[in-house]
C-alpha cells in the first residue's frame, strides 16, 4: 500500500507511545487517538497492532537497507569498504531508533521488541551483503566457500552489538567483540592481520 500522510502518522503516534509505555499496553484505540485519527482509519493501513509495528521497524531502517543495495552494484569499490558502510548506516539508524523503550524495565517487552528489528535487519540485509561477499570472491579480495553463511554470521554478531541489550556491553567490551570478528574475517577470508581495521565501528 502506498505511503502517504495519515500512513505515517500512525506509524509517528505508535513510536511515540512506545517511548513511555509497553507495545501490549497500547491499544489501536490509543494509537489512533496520539495520530488524531479514527480507529477505522488504521485498520484500512494495517490489519493489527503488529503490522503496524513491522511498518515502524521497516522504515527506520529503510535508509541503511537503500543503502545496502545500492552498495551491492557498486563493483567497482572494495568488497570491504563496502561493508562497513553498510554497518555504519546500520549504526546510524540504530542510535535514531526510539523504539528501544528506555523508560521500563520490562526485560519481556525489551527482548520482544529487539527480536523484531534485530530479525528484520538481518533478513533484509542478507541478501545484499551475501551478494557483495560473492563479488570478493569472484575478484579474489575474499577467499571463502560460503558466501551466505559467512554474511549471516557478521550480521548477528554486529546487529547484537549494536543493539547492546540483549547481551549489554561495555565500550571496551563491544571494542574486543569487533577485533575477535575482524580477526575471524582476516584468517577465514585470507587478509593480512590488521588489513581489516576500518571495519570497527
Amino acid at each position: 500500500m502506498p505511503q502517504n500522510t495519515k500512513y505515517n502518522q500512525i506509524l509517528d503516534a505508535l513510536q511515540e507511545l512506545l517511548v513511555k509505555k509497553n507495545i501490549q499496553s497500547i491499544s489501536v484505540s490509543e494509537i489512533a487517538q496520539t495520530a488524531g485519527i479514527g480507529k477505522g482509519s488504521i485498520y484500512y493501513y494495517f490489519p493489527s497492532k503488529n503490522e503496524i509495528l513491522e511498518a515502524l521497524i521497516e522504515r527506520n531502517y529503510k535508509k541503511p537497507l537503500e543503502t545496502a543495495k545500492h552498495l551491492a552494484d557498486q563493483k567497482d569499490i572494495s568488497p570491504f569498504t563496502r561493508m562497513a558502510m553498510i554497518f555504519q548506516a546500520c549504526r546510524n539508524s540504530t542510535g535514531e531508533f526510539l523504539i528501544n523503550n528506555r523508560q521500563t524495565n520490562d526485560d519481556k517487552e525489551h527482548a520482544f521488541l529487539h527480536q523484531k528489528y534485530l530479525h528484520y535487519l538481518i533478513t533484509e540485509l542478507k541478501p545484499a551483503l551475501t551478494e557483495i561477499i560473492r563479488q570478493g570472491i569472484e575478484t579474489g579480495f575474499i577467499h571463502f566457500d560460503y558466501p551466505e553463511a559467512l554474511a549471516e554470521i557478521v550480521l548477528i554478531v554486529l546487529t547484537v552489538k549494536l543493539d547492546n541489550t540483549l547481551v549489554p556491553s561495555t565500550e571496551e567490551e563491544m571494542e574486543e567483540t569487533m577485533v575477535g570478528l575482524i580477526s575471524l574475517l582476516e584468517k577465514g577470508t585470507g587478509n593480512p592481520s590488521g588489513s581489516l581495521n576500518f571495519l570497527k565501528l
